[in-house]
Order: C-alpha cells, then structure tokens, then sequence
C-alpha cells in the first residue's frame, strides 16, 4: 500500500499543535508554520527536500485555513478576509504551478441565513448574504473564495472542487472560543453554566469531524467536474436539547443559560446531501450520541491540560 507524504500548512491563529503532535513523529509528516497570507514557496523550505517537491511536484491540495473564532471574531477579521482572498490566491496558484488537484473548505455560509421557503439548501440554491454586515468577512469572503476558485477552474483548467461544510463538531476544537459543543463539555465538566448564544429555538444540524474529512477525500477523489458539494447532517438539533444531554452524561449539575447571539454563530441553514450520496456515495454515519461520547471522553481526557480560559 503506497504511503501518502502530507505537509501541513498552519500558523496556529485558531489552533494549537497539540492537535498534531501524534503526527510530528512520522517521518511521512512535515509541519511548516506559516501564515498563507503571505507569499511563499514549498521548494524553499529545507525541511522538504526529502519530499523532493521541486521533481515530484505536490498532487493534492485541501485548502481549509481560514479563522472561524466565535469570540474573537472581531480580532481576526482583516485575517479572515485575507485567508478568503490573498490566501486562497496563494494556494491557488500552487495548485496551478503543480497541477495539483484542488479542495476548497467552504461553509454553509454562503447560503445565508434561514429561510421558511427552503427546509433545505441544495447546491443550486442561491445564497442571500449581507456583504456589508458585520460577519461579511467570513460570509462574503467564502461566497469570493469560492468564486475564486471557479474562475481558476475555467482559465487553468485545474481540477478543482468545493466543499461547503455545514456545522462540524468533535475532540480538538480550541477551547473557550465560542465553539458550543466543545465549551458545553468543559463547562460541564467544571460545574460552570452552559451558555447557548440565543434563545430556546436555536437548532442546528451537527456533522461529526471524521464524517466530514471522509466526505472531502471522497471529494477529491471524485472525477473533474463533480462541483460544490454539500457536507453536514439532515437531522436537526435544539441546542438545549444537546447542552441538556451533555450535563447528563457528564454528571453535571450544570445549568444552561442564554446570552445575546454572538456575531459568528447564528443557525445556519439545513444541507441536502442528495448529491453526496448519489454521487460520492457519502452520507454523516456517525450518531449525535456516538459523536458526543466520543468528544467527551476526549475532553474529559485532556481537562487537567486544558488552562481556566
């Protein structure tokens, strides 16, 4: 079985290394830290020589940098309007010198919010975005990225596919950011108040990670052509009922709260998968109840690392 060579691209503005550091060991496993906002180049790093990218060239490409803190949302915004642009420029164009296959890690953002004429958004819908509101750099910046990556398409005949991921949940999310199933965990486990970012009514389907990385090797393993496709959960969730279900099996005596919504996390829309599970033959196959089990034992795992946040 032929062994896959993987660079990872990262400057830990939304991450930490613990998330990889199982991995720095393998010798088919090389970390650059380093910001894609800015111009580089693969064949300047020492570090790859033994990849010998300037003869073998790079063959894939899964471009998902972009910042997505909830709570410091405000912080990163030129940031994140550059990862969606000047970045996505960058890889692209990567893609393009190594005639790289391409994937783009696009959201269900571009969608917009809700609407009670669609109970679900396939990849035909259009979206209907404010790119003047406060969170447009992120929103905007996914529709233009995606733009991005569909004229690159057409002029360099690269192939080239996105993914628009609905919300993704499980173990390694930064803490204390705003991420909800993650905080929930923690604030469980610490006796502290859940807090839910709206009122009673907030619902959201919730894909677990591994279904969605599944999904996006599957994506690019799809034929030239295959598009935008959608990637989360059908099944819809109350946030009340999932912050509920934590404190259960956490033991907690918890309660849950509810704050004003924050900029970043709103409900977003229901995805359609009909085109992943006709054409990739991908569906989430991983339970609510599984996904928490596992996110939790995680977490409960490395809570005496975790700092008070």
């Amino acid at each position: 079985m032929k062994t896959s060579k993987v660079i990872c691209l990262d400057d830990f503005s939304n991450s930490t290394p613990a998330n990889i550091e199982h991995l720095l060991k393998d010798p088919d496993f090389e970390l650059l830290k380093l910001n894609i906002n800015q111009p580089f180049s693969l064949e300047d790093f020492p570090e790859l020589e033994k990849f010998k990218i300037k003869f073998q060239g790079v063959q894939e490409i899964y471009h998902l940098a972009c910042p997505t803190s909830a709570k410091n949302f405000n912080q990163f915004k030129i940031e994140t309007l550059l990862s969606n642009s000047v970045g996505t420029y960058h890889v692209l164009e990567m893609a393009v010198k190594y005639k790289a296959k391409f994937v783009l890690g696009s959201s269900a953002v571009v969608y917009g919010p809700r609407r009670p004429e669609i109970s679900a958004f396939s990849e035909e819908d259009m979206g209907m975005v404010n790119n003047l509101s406060p969170r447009a750099c992120y929103d905007e910046g996914k529709r233009f990225a995606e733009t991005m990556t569909s004229t690159y398409m057409q002029v360099h005949k690269i192939d080239a596919k996105i993914a628009r991921i609905f919300r993704t949940y499980g173990p390694r999310l930064k803490l204390f950011d705003g991420q909800m199933i993650s905080d929930f965990i923690v604030d469980a486990i610490r006796g502290k108040d859940l807090v839910i970012y709206g009122d009673e009514t907030f619902s959201s389907s919730l894909v677990y990670v591994s279904d969605v990385v599944d999904g996006l090797i599957k994506l690019m393993a799809a034929p030239v052509g295959t598009g935008v496709v959608n990637f989360g959960d059908e099944r819809v969730h109350l946030l009340y009922d999932v912050a509920k279900s934590i404190i259960e099996k956490v033991g907690s005596k918890s309660k849950i709260l509810f704050e004003k919504p924050l900029d970043f996390i709103t409900p977003l829309g229901i995805p359609d998968i009909r085109k992943a599970k006709n054409e990739l033959g991908w569906m989430p196959l991983v339970m609510l109840e599984d996904g928490l089990k596992k996110t939790i034992d995680y977490t409960i795992a490395k809570e005496k690392t975790i700092g008070q946040g």
